[in-house]
């Protein structure tokens, strides 16, 4: 059987990055990466057969190019943060929904038999009782939640009208290698942390997660392209956590004990959620094995040893 070729949008991000080293690592695929490279991160250093493509997902003249003799696109890009969206609902819309719907056309108009779509679970459902499952109705609370429901809506719309195999996984906290450029809560204490700056909590700590290792993350797409699932599916620990017990894993990490300052609660952040991956075990065999202790280990090693990319 002949590699399978992928394109992969956001591909130079955090998860894009760490997802194409690992489906290259395979010999499975073909991967083509679409990434403008506008997120802050550091340029890519892609394995040589990967094809990257530095242009805007939403400029619809590339898209016929970018999708030639592809089977399946992995949809990472989007424009991301809660509090931003808020502050202006604009081009959150703009990017993650119309520029999303132009893409998922483009794919279908050029023969694309899998879609696979990155979507949220907290942002999306907003303050209900957790764990989350796919069965609770959304109910976003910020502008960003909104656009991850649309984005799951042509996905089911373009299941059930056209046949393409469609699946929105909705992420939980995704922490790992490769996350220099993230604002995230992991990403966020380890570089203070290292700096010898105090952690910066919004609220009083209590305040939970569901951090799920970005190995365990690439290993499921992998798993979602090569089945070809369509759905809606949870994808975290399963296991919540608070920032309090994530400072505490970190100063394993670290050796050492962190300072820590708090500060007012966030306005439109989810206090707490974590989520339920039953339906995703039952699915395709999901599973995380990675404790939040090893990943935060290799994390952490990562950012120690790749300072020159974040540090300046």
């Amino acid at each position: 059987m002949g590699r399978q070729r992928v394109l992969i949008t956001g591909g130079a991000g955090f998860i894009g990055t760490n997802l194409v080293n690992y489906l290259a690592s395979t010999g499975s695929f073909d991967v083509v990466v679409l990434d403008d490279i506008s997120a802050g991160q550091p340029p890519p250093c892609f394995p040589a057969r990967v094809r990257l493509i530095r242009q805007d997902f939403t400029d619809t003249s590339i898209l016929a190019r970018a999708l030639n003799g592809v089977e399946t696109v992995v949809h990472l890009a989007a424009l991301s943060g809660v509090i931003d969206s808020i502050e202006d609902p604009a081009p959150s819309f703009d990017i993650n929904v119309v520029g999303s719907f132009r893409l998922i056309e483009a794919a279908r108009r050029a023969g694309v038999r899998s879609l696979i779509v990155a979507s949220t679970g907290g942002a999306l459902l907003g303050e209900v009782p957790s764990p989350i499952s796919e069965t609770m109705a959304p109910a976003p609370l910020s502008p960003y939640g909104a656009t991850k429901l649309a984005l799951e809506g042509y996905c089911s719309a373009f299941s059930g009208a056209y046949g393409m195999a469609c699946a929105a996984l909705r992420f939980s906290n995704i922490y790992g290698p490769h996350s220099a450029h993230k604002k995230s809560a992991v990403a966020a204490f380890i570089k203070k942390a290292i700096r010898g700056e105090d952690l910066i909590v919004y609220g009083d700590g209590t305040q939970r997660r569901d951090y799920l290792y970005v190995g365990d993350l690439v290993r499921a797409i992998e798993t979602v392209i090569l089945r070809e699932i369509t759905g809606t599916y949870q994808l975290g620990s399963g296991r919540p956590t608070s920032l309090l017990e994530l400072i505490a894993a970190l100063e394993l990490a670290a050796g050492r004990q962190l300072a820590v300052s708090y500060v007012s609660r966030r306005q439109g952040e989810v206090h707490s959620t974590w989520c339920n991956i039953d339906k995703s075990a039952q699915a395709f065999g999901y599973v995380a094995p990675t404790t939040l202790e090893t990943g935060l280990r290799a994390t952490w090693d990562w950012f120690e040893s790749n300072k020159t990319l974040w540090s300046c």
